[in-house]
């Protein structure tokens, strides 16, 4: 069990976090897009939602054990991909990536990943990769198949980012690729010299700034410059014939992350997936989005039990994976808990944020008098 780190709930950690992090990459990491409503909405959806327990029920023993793609896990929530990781804590994605294994939860590796691909498969685990895809489409492709080669078990493609989203505020701090210093910023770094000193200085003493990993050596450009031609992420071209050509190259699980319309689902089920992620990528694509939790129960409507359904955007606690869970997802992905406990105290921290989580799942079924997940959908109140 993770030691508790002062922290007794996910918004401590975010607390800490945010204490520990300079201002701009606080913000790359927490904030949204725009006038952030999405981000708004997707915890006023979940807020709106409430239990009616029972009471009586033998809540001696609670089983929040699931099934995801046919193996058994310990409670239904998985490691969101989150590309940030690598600026929030010295090899990030690796600390997130053992505490996952830990903790028998699947770990999604991001594509925009600052460490390579091979130095966070080193931590076991149930691994999955998520793709964006570049520019240049064969880069994409060898990625996918070292993502094979390597054992990864699913493939996340992220499409609810069609073209580049509008985040004001870093072009306001500098803090975006390739990053700048400007006067705001080289104040905010110095006033925080444990980030200073724990992550950028860990980095220049090892090899220097961080860069792009997934790509090829000759492409890889460190974050404070540009990415070089080919080498920019670009889907305002992708269609369902270009996931139609990924399901004929991946032999795994492939997941398309950032459905929100039944009907895509129903193309997602048709083009060959094996699941779908409900997701507004956390309210930092689309600012007008539906909330996640509300998109949820149409599309378990249209392919629920034909298909894997996950749900992300806006898990805080263990009541929200029970009430994802009540409407019909079967598991949901968690980014921002996981990173919060990351900046707060690396690979111990996010070890605390799934702790908490599954504590407070187990709490709440406990609560509402259910036993195990089959029972959970009947303790929704109407």
């Amino acid at each position: 069990m993770a030691g508790h780190l002062g922290c007794y709930n996910i918004a401590d950690l975010r607390d800490r976090a945010k204490r520990r992090l300079p201002l701009g990459i606080w913000e790359y990491a927490e904030r949204g897009v725009e006038d952030e409503t999405g981000m708004a909405r997707n915890r006023a959806a979940f807020d709106r939602i409430t239990f009616r327990p029972r009471v009586l029920r033998r809540v001696d023993r609670i089983d929040t054990s699931v099934s995801i793609f046919g193996q058994p896990t310990p409670m239904p929530l998985a490691l969101a991909p989150t590309g940030a990781a690598g600026l929030l804590w010295h090899n990030g994605d690796l600390a997130l990536a053992r505490a996952a294994a830990a903790a028998g939860l699947p770990f999604t590796i991001s594509s925009a990943s600052t460490l390579d691909v091979d130095v966070i498969a080193s931590a076991g685990g149930r691994l999955w990769f998520q793709l964006y895809l570049w520019e240049d489409r064969s880069l994409s492709m060898a990625v996918v198949d070292h993502a094979a080669e390597l054992g990864c078990e699913a493939l996340f493609v992220t499409l609810d980012m069609a073209v580049p989203p509008n985040r004001e505020y870093i072009h306001r701090n500098g803090f975006g690729t390739p990053f700048t210093l400007n006067a705001r910023n080289t104040i905010d770094v110095l006033t925080h010299p444990r980030w200073l000193a724990g992550v950028m200085g860990r980095y220049m003493l090892s090899g220097g700034i961080p860069t792009q990993a997934n790509l090829p050596d000759r492409l890889r450009t460190k974050v404070t410059k540009g990415a070089p031609p080919g080498a920019l992420f670009k889907q305002d071209d992708l269609d369902w014939d270009g996931i139609r050509e990924l399901r004929d190259r991946w032999k795994g699980r492939l997941i398309l992350k950032g459905i929100l319309h039944p009907a895509d689902a129903e193309q997602a089920l048709a083009a060959g997936a094996d699941g779908v992620v409900v997701s507004n990528h956390g309210g930092r694509a689309l600012d007008s989005s539906v909330a996640t939790i509300d998109a949820l129960p149409d599309i378990v409507r249209a392919v629920g039990g034909k298909m894997t359904i996950f749900l992300d955007s806006g898990i805080r606690r263990g009541s929200d994976i029970v009430k994802a869970r009540a409407l019909g997802a079967d598991a949901v992905l968690a980014g921002r808990a996981p990173l919060y406990g990351l900046a707060a105290a690396g690979e111990a921290g996010v070890a605390r944020a799934l702790e908490l989580l599954r504590a407070e799942t187990a709490r709440t079924m406990a609560m509402l008098g259910t036993r195990n997940f089959a029972e959970v959908a009947d303790a929704l109140a109407d």
